[in-house]
């Protein structure tokens, strides 16, 4: 009596030979018909009586649940309909056959170069995993029942491994229990076919994971080519933002002590900012903002603050803030800066006789601090409103004039500053941040209480609009 735990190698060592039978068979009778050679009865006749000797191992040994392979049933005779079908495969690929068995990696072998595969065979899961790190596959045939390690432990350990899990694996062998096809489809196979196989379900299960593997490399390949490009993106885009940064005016100690905080939005912000002497006599000191962020607002920013701190306006006189924003307004149409405009805040201060001349295009105004006696700030709005420039062609720009006082701080801003939308919903008034202002705009960290106040009302993250702050404190 046999015991049951012999069983199924038993059957698997009696089929083996069987299998090579109706294989060689199935193989040579292809390779005539490709050839024209009629009359392969024969042929069919070994393959059938080869499929009754099957039959009859799996019923005496317990062969359990059958999984179909396209195989004739036992006793039957059909003509193999897979000489009708090409014999070179839709898709060619690197297939790494895995079998103990030479005779079944022979036979695997030459089936699967005939169908215009490139083949390498190893002889167990080891030497298969071996040859999957220093090669790449497309496919891997790989038979269950295998000395040193079997197939279902070589399929886990590649699944297990980053490099490798995409690659798919057809289950084989001759042992067609359940259980094994469960076994092998949980731990990720593609596919499972029993010995023997029919060279057409063969060849059709190769193609459908060749396909699903040509078609994830072709998705990978557009990822890696996303992703360079996004890096180069990236890459260009801090460049640029680096750009906009270098242009921005370092801090001053005298004769003003002038300090400022920029932070956009995005990589790339609309906000840009400078001071400079005129003559002198006069300081001119400027915040301008272009509506939206990215690139094209950045570009324009540029351009427009480049053309102010170089004068490049003819004809116009620098030191008239309402001559310059009109030139400016002239200068830059949004019909000709892809429907982008900007807003500006422009004011010449003149040192002999502490006179601040100011006007401003669509921009919020520049807030004035003064120092009381008792330690306390008066603040004013320092305001010459006019259109945003860009358009209105024909825009008239009037500009207005304030005293400055001894010891006092003006402080340009940008909507940003203010435009916050708190984590409640509501909208920040413009009334709540002067008020901040009032109590901490003379404070030597008065940029970082704002940003502290800013994102306690709308909560951590990047913010909604560029935020510029450049304050002067003036002797």
């Amino acid at each position: 009596m046999i015991p049951a735990s012999e069983l199924p190698r038993l059957r698997h060592d009696l089929r083996t030979p069987v299998n090579h039978i109706i294989g060689y068979s199935e193989l040579l009778g292809e390779e005539l018909g490709d050839r024209g050679v009629e009359g392969l009865d024969d042929l069919e006749k070994i393959r059938s009586a080869a499929r009754t000797l099957l039959g009859l191992i799996d019923s005496r040994l317990g062969g359990g649940v059958q999984v179909s392979s396209g195989a004739a049933k036992p006793g039957t005779s059909t003509k193999p309909a897979e000489h009708a079908a090409p014999s070179a495969a839709r898709i060619a690929g690197r297939v790494l056959i895995v079998d103990d068995n030479g005779e079944n990696r022979a036979l695997l072998e030459r089936q699967l170069s005939r169908q215009g595969h490139a083949v390498t065979v190893a002889a167990d899961g080891r030497e298969a995993l071996d040859f999957l790190e220093k090669q790449p596959f497309d496919l891997v045939l790989l038979d269950v029942m295998m000395p040193v390690m079997d197939g279902l432990a070589a399929l886990r350990e590649m699944k297990g491994s980053p490099e490798i899990r995409h690659i798919p694996v057809i289950m084989i062998s001759a042992l067609d229990e359940l259980e094994s096809v469960v076994h092998c489809i949980e731990a990720g196979a593609e596919d499972y076919l029993p010995k023997p196989f029919n060279p057409t379900i063969l060849r059709a299960r190769i193609g459908a994971c060749l396909e699903k593997k040509a078609l994830r490399d072709t998705e990978q390949q557009h990822l890696r080519t996303i992703e360079e490009t996004q890096r180069r993106l990236n890459s260009e885009l801090a460049e640029a933002a680096n750009y906009v940064r270098s242009i921005l005016p370092a801090p001053l100690a005298g004769p003003f002590a002038i300090d400022w905080s920029y932070v956009p939005s995005t990589e790339l912000g609309g906000d840009s900012f400078g001071y400079h002497w005129i003559d002198d006599d006069h300081f001119a000191l400027y915040l301008l903002d272009v509506c939206g962020h990215g690139v094209g607002a950045s570009l324009l920013s540029v351009s427009a603050i480049n053309v102010i701190r170089s004068g490049a306006l003819p004809g116009t006189d620098v030191r008239d803030p309402g001559a310059v924003l009109s030139a400016l307004n002239a200068a830059f149409p949004m019909e000709a800066q892809n429907n982008m405009y900007f807003t500006l805040w422009y004011g010449v201060y003149q040192k002999s006789t502490r006179t601040l001349r100011h006007c401003s295009g669509g921009h919020p105004p520049a807030l004035l601090l003064v120092p009381q006696p008792d330690g306390t700030n008066t603040i004013e709005e320092i305001n010459a409103p006019g259109l945003i420039l860009g358009v209105v062609p024909s825009a008239v720009y009037k500009p207005g004039n304030c005293t400055v006082p001894s010891g006092a701080s003006l402080i340009m801003l940008c909507d940003g500053a203010y435009e916050v939308r708190t984590s409640a919903g509501s909208l920040l008034e413009f009334d709540e941040f002067v008020a901040f202002m009032r109590e901490n705009g003379t404070e030597p960290d008065a940029f970082e209480r704002v940003l502290a106040w800013i994102h306690s009302l709308r909560g951590d993250g990047p913010l909604d609009d560029d935020f510029s702050l450049v304050r002067i404190r003036f002797p």
